[in-house]
């Protein structure tokens, strides 16, 4: 099958999945913290699973079509990693094989997906844990949209003029632009997904009285 969509990922958040995709080889296990995009309108099968497993889903639109293809039999014979659908690449990203490098808030780094890239700029999507303890740092940002999930751990969320907020795994949340916010307190184990749109934003760095 296959959707009409201007833009989804999907994230491994526990157990397995096996997939194949139009152009794209064999079929490939997805575990927890693994990530693929997929393009608009590419033709994709979700051949088994594990029990239990959960994945983060991020679509826009929110409401899309879902079309079947009964003509093409996947795997497909021609492998093409570079092919564009609808403007976009196919992503694989395997969290084993992840870079880390400093995110946008000190004392944290984080790995990037490579969406921005497969993109062109439409969305960003990094995953970032703590080193050490960080020091807590107002930051703000001018992104249409930014998007997280606490992964692992823990974490309190402090955000300007609002009561600071105890994250555990599982909860997801929205920064409205402009809006001055940090973590603290973080676990050793804490990891947070952020998607954001568009790729590129800018972030302003706050003192606590400003």
């Amino acid at each position: 099958h296959y959707h009409k969509i201007l833009f989804q990922m999907i994230y491994c958040y526990k157990g397995w999945a096996r997939l194949v995709y139009e152009d794209q080889g064999e079929p490939f296990v997805i575990e927890p913290g693994d990530c693929v995009l997929q393009p608009p309108q590419i033709r994709h099968q979700v051949l088994e699973s594990s029990p239990g497993m959960e994945v983060i889903e991020l679509t826009c639109p929110a409401d899309h079509e879902t079309c079947v293809d009964h003509e093409i039999k996947l795997p497909t014979s021609l492998v093409d990693p570079e092919r564009l659908y609808n403007g976009q690449n196919f992503i694989r990203h395997e969290a084993a094989k992840a870079e880390w490098k400093p995110w946008r808030m000190e004392g944290f780094e984080a790995r990037d997906i490579g969406i921005a890239s497969a993109t062109d700029g439409l969305a960003g999507v990094r995953v970032a844990h703590p080193v050490g303890q960080p020091q807590p740092e107002f930051v703000s940002h001018d992104a249409d949209l930014l998007f997280m999930f606490l992964l692992n751990g823990s974490a309190e969320l402090n955000c300007d003029q609002m009561a600071s907020e105890l994250l555990t795994a599982g909860d997801s949340f929205i920064i409205p632009g402009a809006l001055k916010h940090s973590f603290s307190e973080c676990s050793k184990d804490m990891e947070v997904l952020e998607v954001a749109l568009p790729a590129e934003f800018n972030t302003a760095h706050h003192s606590k009285n400003g």
